[in-house]
C-alpha cells in the first residue's frame, strides 16, 4: 500500500542520530504490517536498515538475534546440535500466517513490537527465556525479560521512540528439551492456542509457556513434573477467564479447553 501521508524517510547511520522523538514518527523494518493499512497520523519513515545491525551472533553464552533480522534469516540458520531446543526456532517459524514474501521481509523485532496473542516471535523468545535489549531516547539501554515485554493485545512496555535493538538466548535455554503444541482453525492460518514446555537438566524442573489463548505470554514454573491436577491448578490461578483472548479465532471457552488439553500431553511428553 502506498503511505500518501510520508513526507520525509530518515537513513540514519545510528540510533542515536535520532536524539528527539514527535508524534509523526514511525522505524522502518520491514514493513510488512506497516505499509498494510493507512498510517494517517505518521508523515515520517526512520529505515533501521542502514543502521546496519548482524542478524544473528552465536556463542558459548548463547545467541543474540538483531531485531532486524528476518524470519527468513532465521529459519535458515543452523544452531548447534549440542542445543536440545534449536529446533524450536524452525518450529515458531512456520507458526506465521505468512508467505514466502513475508518471511524474506518481516523482522523478529517487528513481530515482537506488534504485541499480538499470535506473534510466534513471542512465543519463541518468552519459551527460551529472551532478554530484550531496548534503546530509549533519552537514556542509556536497558534491559528486561521477554516475558515481560509484552503487557497485553498490542501493547507493550516501549516507550516513545525507544526501539527494540536485539534479543538474547540464553545457551542454558537453548540447552533445554521441549514440547511444542499448536492449534488453528485453517491450515497455515493464524495460531489460536500455542504452548511451549521446557524441562532443565539434570534436575527435571519444567516450565510452560501459553500464548495466542491469551492477551499476553503466560509462564508457569515448577521444581520437577506437577501432577495433572496441579497443572490444571497452576493455569487457572494462573490465568482468570478475562485473559483469555475472545476473537474469530476462537473463543475463551475454546482456547481455555486446548490450553488444558496440550498442557496435559506436553507434562506428560517431558515427563516421559
Amino acid at each position: 500500500m502506498n503511505l500518501n501521508t510520508i513526507t520525509e524517510i530518515k537513513q540514519p547511520r545510528s540510533a542515536g542520530e535520532i536524539r528527539h522523538w514527535r508524534d509523526g514518527y514511525a522505524w522502518l523494518a520491514g514493513g510488512t504490517w506497516l505499509f498494510s493499512e493507512p498510517q494517517i497520523h505518521t508523515d515520517t519513515l526512520i529505515d533501521l536498515e542502514t543502521l546496519g545491525w548482524q542478524a544473528i551472533a552465536a556463542g558459548q553464552d548463547g545467541i543474540e538475534l538483531a531485531a532486524t533480522c528476518k524470519i527468513a534469516e532465521l529459519y535458515a540458520f543452523q544452531p548447534s546440535t549440542e542445543w536440545s531446543a534449536g529446533s524450536l526456532i524452525g518450529e515458531c517459524c512456520r507458526a506465521f500466517l505468512s508467505s514466502f514474501k513475508i518471511w524474506n521481509e518481516a523482522t523478529i523485532g517487528g513481530n515482537i513490537v506488534m504485541s499480538l496473542p499470535a506473534g510466534p516471535m513471542i512465543s519463541l523468545t518468552v519459551a527460551l527465556e529472551g532478554i530484550y535489549t531496548l534503546l530509549p531516547r533519552d537514556g542509556p539501554p536497558r534491559e528486561v525479560r521477554a516475558a515481560d515485554f509484552v503487557t497485553g493485545n498490542h501493547t507493550n512496555i516501549l516507550q516513545p521512540g525507544e526501539l527494540l535493538r536485539s534479543i538474547h538466548l540464553p545457551a542454558a535455554a537453548l540447552a533445554k528439551s521441549f514440547a511444542f503444541r499448536r492449534s488453528e482453525l485453517t491450515h497455515l492460518g493464524r495460531s489460536s492456542v500455542l504452548l511451549i514446555g521446557t524441562r532443565r537438566k539434570p534436575d527435571g524442573g519444567l516450565a510452560l509457556m501459553i500464548t495466542a489463548a491469551t492477551v499476553k505470554p503466560v509462564q508457569l514454573a515448577f521444581d520437577g513434573t506437577p501432577s495433572s491436577e496441579q497443572l490444571r491448578n497452576a493455569i487457572d490461578t494462573a490465568i482468570p477467564d478475562s485473559l483469555y483472548l475472545a476473537d474469530v479465532h476462537g473463543s475463551p471457552a475454546h482456547r481455555r479447553h486446548l490450553t488444558y488439553y496440550y498442557a496435559e500431553q506436553i507434562r506428560q511428553e517431558l515427563e516421559a
